[in-house]
């Protein structure tokens, strides 16, 4: 072969991979449904063949075994599980740190966010890119006729799915913020989380922090029919309104994974209503959402610019942004100072000050 022949080879190859992308995320998917991690988990541990796993999940005739090899086999050679042989010939099943991470009960779970990236009901947002491209709109209300946050509020299957793929992230986001924070809670009495429902868990977040500052009196604030599924948490008042309306006074207002699913005309709007919750001489406002880094070469500085694409999909004209982006819109919101914290390799505190 020429090394011209040998080059286009490669290039066919790489946009192969492109293109069938959907394929592990489709396999990690019905692994999750199955939840194969949790019954390899569920054996303390151990190792076990296809057929243990198979009687797990009531799964007997023939051609389903067949259909169960093959996706397992995959998932193997994509490092999701290992594959060893017993001394009987049998392949054993493992799981290794990044199957971990699919254990629907763990502390540190992905699996209820995976499930919901992988609804229909958002994947068929994809499909409307080049459309909005080319005639303007929402991705998700070219797929639906409404927005995502109208939709939850009318179907309890996607709002409950919504909500436990979002506590599952808060669970991992807070961990860090309480670690790396320390002492950004210790001035504050009263703590308000805009958006605390969804963006924080269903109250999830606000009650992270105050186990760790029990001195702090949280407020979990959010539109009632998410704040009507609230479960309750000692040192949590659940507050149900609208932020774009007005926001309960408090010391300081928590902003997670909020702004980033609206644009930059509400995200002022939003902003100045936490400005007017606020005191003027003594209040701040907490922001944790990604800080784009343009150049950034960084393991997850390309999980920022996904989760960009991800805003298209998904919100109502959200995105990520970067420095400046963030700079130029806390000062039309009446912010004259701010300072950026990395608290994660892709997640970021903003404290923004009206003083």
């Amino acid at each position: 072969m020429t090394e011209e022949e040998i080059i286009m080879l490669n290039a066919q190859v790489e946009i192969s991979k492109y293109m069938f992308a959907f394929v592990d995320s489709m396999a990690i998917k019905c692994a999750v449904e199955l939840r194969i991690a949790d019954i390899i988990h569920s054996y303390n541990d151990q190792k076990i063949t296809l057929s243990q796993i198979a009687t797990n999940i009531d799964c007997s005739s023939s051609s389903h075994m067949n259909y169960h090899f093959r996706i397992t086999r995959h998932l193997v050679r994509r490092k999701i599980f290992t594959a060893s042989t017993s001394q009987d010939g049998d392949t054993l099943y493992g799981l290794i740190p990044i199957s971990r991470w699919l254990l629907h009960d763990s502390e540190l779970s992905v699996a209820p966010m995976f499930l919901f990236l992988t609804n229909p009901i958002l994947m068929a947002t994809w499909h409307y890119f080049s459309n909005c491209i080319k005639e303007g709109g929402i991705p998700f209300k070219k797929a639906h006729g409404c927005e995502i946050f109208e939709m939850a509020s009318k179907y309890d299957e996607l709002n409950n799915n919504l909500n436990n793929g979002m506590n599952s992230m808060t669970k991992c986001i807070m961990r860090e913020v309480i670690k790396e924070y320390k002492d950004g809670f210790n001035s504050i009495t009263s703590l308000v989380d805009v958006g605390g429902g969804i963006g924080g868990g269903i109250g999830g977040a606000m009650f992270e922090i105050v186990k760790a500052y029990p001195h702090v009196k949280g407020i979990n604030f959010d539109l009632p029919h998410v704040v009507l599924r609230a479960q309750k948490f000692e040192g949590v008042d659940h507050v149900e309104g609208d932020m774009f309306e007005a926001i309960p006074p408090a010391d300081a207002v928590f902003l997670k994974w909020v702004l980033h699913d609206w644009g930059d005309e509400d995200c002022v709007k939003i902003l100045k209503n936490c400005r007017k919750a606020i005191s003027k001489k003594t209040g701040k406002v907490i922001i944790v959402d990604t800080v784009l880094k343009l150049e950034g070469e960084g393991l997850f500085d390309d999980i920022g610019f996904i989760m960009d694409l991800v805003m298209i999909a998904h919100s109502s004209g959200g995105k990520e942004r970067s420095e400046d982006e963030w700079n130029k819109l806390l000062k039309e919101a009446g912010f004259l100072r701010y300072n950026i914290t990395e608290i994660s390799a892709w997640l970021f505190i903003i404290e923004a000050y009206p003083h």
